[in-house]
């Protein structure tokens, strides 16, 4: 009951840290850029740059592979997908056309594919890594 508990326990902060650390990161990486870019035209882009939405990604695969090789791979999926929808969220939520929840829910569909997708692969990686491990530790001698 005991080993049960502690599983539960441990699968819960896994993915609690991922959240804090997803919300930490759109605000390291999104949070500060509200001004949207006019360009001689007149269109207008932003407020986000490339290389903020490369490095959020890129900031956030860490997490999600480490819980992944921990064991815990769908909580950190689960708690990076939730951290960047609260994120986006309040970020977002004063926008007056309203779009923002069209927006939050494409964001929260898409990183839990892309979460769910790099858990998998890593998950696929450290298992087989791991089989190989005791294979090599338990051959038998001649």
């Amino acid at each position: 009951m005991d080993r049960i508990f502690r599983r539960k326990a441990s699968l819960s902060a896994a993915g609690l840290l991922t959240a804090l650390v997803a919300i930490a990161a759109w605000a390291a990486w999104m949070g500060w850029d509200q001004e949207r870019d006019v360009h001689p035209d007149g269109s207008e882009t932003g407020p986000y740059e490339t290389w903020q939405g490369v490095g959020l990604v890129l900031t956030l695969l860490l997490p999600v592979a480490w819980t992944a090789v921990r064991g815990h791979g769908r909580a950190g999926a689960v708690g990076t997908s939730a951290g960047l929808t609260i994120a986006a969220f309040y970020d977002w939520s004063d926008d007056a056309s309203g779009l923002y929840a069209v927006g939050t829910f494409m964001l929260a569909a898409g990183s839990l594919a892309a979460t769910m997708a790099v858990q998998a692969l890593v998950t696929a990686w450290s298992d087989r890594r791991a089989l190989r491990r005791r294979a090599r530790r338990h051959r038998p001698t001649s």
